[in-house]
């Protein structure tokens, strides 16, 4: 690979950002597509769908032959709250492939016999924050029905854009939870993002069913997401 072009995939790799590799077969030159650049490419829709898709392939152009060589972060699933659900949702997660970290300051419910071989944060969540700020490429799902410790994330979440953000509670409760974002100066645009109840409409009952709906609307909002769009502002979708 050209050295400029490794150079600057690197870049967009540590900053968790998508960028597609673009090299012309018969002459071997390449380019870096980066995802913010997406739009105004000659190339868009096929490199639109490759960052969506995360597959690399040959596509036909006017002038030959192309292989984009897509270069996604990893999808990370951030669940505020050690709950059953978190537990049975964990596991799940990573038969997925998604990176998967719970962060619950009650260290009653965090802990590692409850959560083996999950990173887990027993801190609020405002802490981890500080270090591991959400992106584009992170779902955040709010389940402990505690509004000391869910919407300081939740908050977080709408401003930074994450593909998916649901929160558990009836209609009511997020009701309550709308007033208070609302008070928080939160656009009612960006706080429509949140799918409360949380999970696909599937019926679901027990921890683990609700665990099963929650990873099907993340896996469709990753899939599906209009990512070029929500970088509009980082908030809102198109």
């Amino acid at each position: 690979m050209d050295r400029s072009v490794l150079e600057a995939l690197n870049a967009e790799r540590a900053a968790r950002r998508a960028a597609v590799v673009v090299t012309e077969l018969a002459s071997g030159r390449q380019r870096l597509v980066r995802e913010a650049e997406v739009e105004a490419d000659p190339l868009a829709d096929a490199i639109g769908k490759a960052i969506r898709s995360g597959k690399s392939g040959i596509v036909q152009t006017d002038s030959g032959e192309v292989f984009l060589n897509a270069h996604l972060p990893p999808a990370r699933l951030v669940v505020i709250g050690a709950v059953h659900i978190s537990q049975a949702l964990a596991p799940m997660a990573k038969l997925a492939g998604y990176d998967i970290e719970i962060i619950d300051p009650r260290t009653a419910f965090a802990t590692p016999d409850r959560f083996p071989g999950v990173p887990l944060h027993a801190v609020w969540p405002e802490d981890v924050l500080k270090n591991r700020p959400f992106d584009a490429y992170t779902a955040v799902c709010v389940i402990t029905h505690d509004p000391k410790i869910d919407d300081t994330p939740l908050i977080a979440a709408l401003k930074a854009g994450c593909f998916y953000i649901g929160a558990l509670g009836s209609r009511k409760t997020h009701a309550r939870r709308v007033e208070r974002l609302q008070a928080a100066g939160i656009p009612q645009s960006s706080i429509d993002r949140i799918e409360a109840p949380i999970g696909a409409d599937i019926g679901a009952a027990t921890p683990g069913e609700i665990a099963v709906a929650i990873l099907a609307s993340v896996i469709e909002a990753f899939r599906k997401r209009k990512m070029f769009a929500e970088r509009r502002g980082e908030t809102e979708p198109a």
